[in-house]
């Protein structure tokens, strides 16, 4: 099915609600605690034009977020050029099977194309099949392991 009612357009202040609960929603799905002040605190960063953390919300027709993706550059020096790193993708349970989260890392995508990124990256939960579907019919998995080592 091919997403023709969706609008995807950067995050702004008149999203603030939706996103809240879109975002409440991605944290409960990862089982991620998750407080209105930790959410109050990204917004703030989305907010800042200074901050490298920046979104996209996907629209329905009645201009309602029903989806989000928070992305950022990232260097590689490696490849000795820039990447674009997509944090955090979720979209409304109930807006699903529509391909909004295509049109979501298309948009990313394209974002990429326009600043010279040389590639969008992400991660998901081993256990995330249905995500996972979507990210082997549009990208590659690599062979990398990711690693955690907590500070503090």
């Amino acid at each position: 099915m091919r997403v023709t009612d969706i609008t995807i357009t950067p995050l702004a202040p008149r999203h603030q609600a939706a996103w809240d609960a879109l975002y409440a929603g991605y944290a409960r799905f990862y089982k991620v605690e998750q407080t209105a002040e930790m959410r109050a605190r990204v917004w703030g960063w989305i907010m800042d034009p200074a901050h490298p953390v920046k979104a996209l919300v996907a629209e329905d027709a009645a201009g309602q977020a029903i989806g989000l993706a928070h992305y950022r550059e990232f260097p590689r020096p490696l490849a000795a050029g820039t990447g674009g790193y997509l944090d955090d993708l979720f979209v409304d349970p109930a807006a699903r099977g529509r391909r909004i989260a295509d049109a979501l890392i298309e948009a990313v995508t394209e974002i990429g194309r326009q600043r010279g990124w040389g590639v969008i990256r992400w991660i998901t939960a081993d256990d995330n099949y249905r995500g996972r579907g979507v990210y082997d019919r549009l990208a590659v998995r690599t062979a990398w392991i990711t690693y955690d080592r907590k500070i503090g």
